[in-house]
C-alpha cells in the first residue's frame, strides 16, 4: 500500500491497531541507519509538530550546545514491517518512516544528509532532469559478526548456499513496496547480490537503506550474519554497489540518442571521471574500502569508460542496445558501506558539472586496462582512483565541488571523522597490511557494516 498524506497514514494506523509502534529512520553522516520509536498513537502530533531528540551523540550531528533537533516524518515513506514481533508473550507489528530534521529554530538541519540529496535533486532537476538509479547491492553471508570463514564454495550464478536469505528478503521488500529485479550468488564464495529496480534517486537511497536493514534482520532470524564490509577477506573479490544511472527530463531519457548513449550521457560520465578522485572519499569512505579497489579482482580502479571493460570506472551496458529505457551508465566504484545519500548527491553534482563544462569526451577503452603499461595509460589520459583513505581525504579537502554540494557542516564533519579514522589505523597497523585486510579492520568493520 502506497501512502501520500498524513491522513492516509493516521487512518491506516487507526484501522490496524496491531501496528503498535512507528520507527523514525534517518542516516548519520557516515550513512549508518539511526532510529528511535514512538507509539502509533503519537503519530498525529509527530506529523503536526515533529518529535524532538538529542543530536549530540549522533555521528556528525550537532554540537552539545545546539543539540536539540526535531524529526518531521514524511508520510510518503511510511511502510509497515511485514514480520510480527513476539517477545515475552506479547505480539505486535511496527512501521517505518523517513523524514526531515530541523533545528530548534525551524531551519533544515545542515547535518541531515538525506536533505542534502533532496536539495541537490531540486537544484538540478529543472535544467538537467531527474536522476534515476538502479543499484546492485553485494554482501557476504557469514556465520556471525566475528567470523569471516566462508560459508560456501559457490561462484558467479552457481553452487552457493543460503540463497533463501535473499528470497525471504525479496518477499519482505516487495511487501514493503520495494521492487527487486533479481538476485544471485556472486563471484566470491559466500557472496551474494540483490538488484533493485531503478527509481528516482531519493526513493532508491531510502530503498538501499531498507534493503540492508531487511537483509540483516532476515539473516539474524536464521542465526546468520550479513556483512556489507567492502573487503572482508583478502584474496577474493569484495563488495561493490554498482549504480546504473540516467537522467530523465520531460518523460525522455536524456542519455539516449540514436541507438546508444547521447552526448549528454557522455558528458555526464566525463564529469564523474574528471571529479572521480575528489568525490571518492564519500563513495569509498572506509579504510577497508581501498582494500577492494585493487587491480585483478574486477575492481574498477581506472578512471575511464567502456562498454565491456570491467576494470574501468564506468561501463555503458549494451544488454538492450537501442532501447531508450535501457540506455544508462554503470558507475562501478561505490561500495554498499557508503552513505548512499551523500554519494548520490556528489555523483549528480559531478555529472552535471561535466555537462556544464562540456568536457571533451575521451574514447571508450575496450582493452584490458590492467595489462596496459603505465606509459600507455598516461598516453590515453587514464588516471587511477586514490590508493588509500589518506590520499582520498587530501583530494576531498581540496574539492570546491564537494564543499558546495555537501555544505560546510557535513563537509567538515567528514574531514574530521576520516582524519581520525586514518590516524587510528596508522597507529594500530602502520604499513604492515598495505594491500591485505588486517585483523584490525575485521574487528572494527565486520560487526558494524
Amino acid at each position: 500500500m502506497k501512502f501520500t498524506t498524513k491522513q492516509e497514514v493516521l487512518s491506516y494506523l487507526q484501522s490496524n491497531p496491531q501496528v503498535k509502534f512507528v520507527r523514525f529512520l534517518f542516516p548519520d553522516v557516515l550513512g549508518r541507519l539511526m532510529s528511535f520509536t514512538v507509539p502509533s498513537n503519537e503519530m498525529e502530533s509527530a506529523f503536526d509538530e515533529g518529535k524532538g531528540f538529542d543530536g549530540s551523540s549522533v555521528e556528525g550531528f550537532a554540537r552539545i550546545y545546539e543539540s536539540d533537533l526535531v524529526f518531521l516524518p514524511d508520510p510518503s515513506t511510511f511502510r509497515v514491517i511485514p514480520w510480527e514481533y513476539n517477545f515475552a508473550g506479547v505480539k505486535w507489528y511496527e512501521a517505518l518512516v523517513f523524514g526531515d530534521i530541523f533545528d530548534s529554530k525551524g531551519n533544515h538541519f545542515p547535518g541531515d544528509s538525506r536533505f542534502v540529496l533532496k536539495r541537490t535533486i531540486e537544484k538540478f532537476e529543472k535544467e538537467f532532469g531527474k536522476l534515476y538509479v538502479g543499484p546492485e547491492v553485494e554482501f557476504f553471508i557469514f556465520e556471525n559478526e566475528h567470523s569471516t570463514a566462508l560459508t560456501d564454495s559457490g561462484g558467479y550464478f552457481h553452487s552457493g548456499k543460503f540463497g533463501e536469505v535473499r528470497k525471504a528478503s525479496m518477499i519482505y521488500l516487495e511487501q514493503m513496496g520495494i521492487s527487486v529485479e533479481c538476485d544471485h550468488h556472486e563471484v566470491a564464495p559466500g557472496q551474494h547480490e540483490i538488484d533493485l529496480k531503478y527509481g528516482d534517486a531519493l526513493e532508491i537511497a531510502d530503498s538501499v537503506m531498507l534493503t540492508k536493514y531487511v537483509l540483516k534482520k532476515v539473516a539474524d532470524m536464521v542465526s546468520l550474519y550479513v556483512s556489507f564490509m567492502p573487503k572482508p577477506v583478502t584474496g577474493i573479490p569484495g563488495n561493490g554497489m554498482h549504480l546504473h544511472m540516467s537522467l530523465w527530463k520531460d518523460g525522455k531519457n536524456t542519455f539516449f540518442e540514436g541507438d546508444g548513449l547521447s552526448n549528454i550521457g557522455k558528458q555526464f560520465l566525463m564529469g564523474l571521471i574528471k571529479y572521480g578522485r575528489e568525490i571518492q572519499l564519500v563513495l569509498n569512505q572506509w579504510i577497508n574500502s581501498y582494500k577492494r579497489l585493487v587491480p585483478g579482482f574486477e575492481a574498477p580502479v581506472y578512471l575511464a569508460w567502456g562498454t565491456k571493460n570491467r576494470s574501468a570506472y564506468i561501463r555503458v551496458p549494451e544488454y538492450r542496445k537501442g532501447m531508450e529505457t535501457a540506455t544508462r551508465i554503470e558507475l562501478r566504484s561505490p561500495d554498499p558501506a557508503c552513505n548512499i545519500y551523500l554519494a548520490l548527491s556528489l555523483i549528480l553534482g559531478a555529472g552535471v558539472q561535466g555537462i556544464k563544462e562540456m568536457i571533451p569526451i575521451m574514447p571508450a577503452q575496450e582493452d584490458d586496462i590492467f595489462h596496459l603499461t603505465e606509459s600507455e595509460r598516461e598516453k590515453r589520459g587514464i588516471r587511477v582512483l586514490c590508493e588509500n583513505l589518506s590520499v582520498a581525504l587530501n583530494e576531498f579537502k581540496r574539492s570546491t565541488l564537494a564543499r558546495e554540494i555537501l555544505g560546510e557542516h557535513i563537509f567538515n564533519k567528514i574531514v574530521e571523522n576520516k582524519k581520525i579514522e586514518w590516524e587510528e589505523y596508522e597507529r594500530a597497523v602502520g604499513k604492515r597490511y598495505d594491500k591485505e585486510v588486517s585483523p584490525y579492520e575485521v574487528e572494527r568493520y565486520l560487526p558494524t557494516l
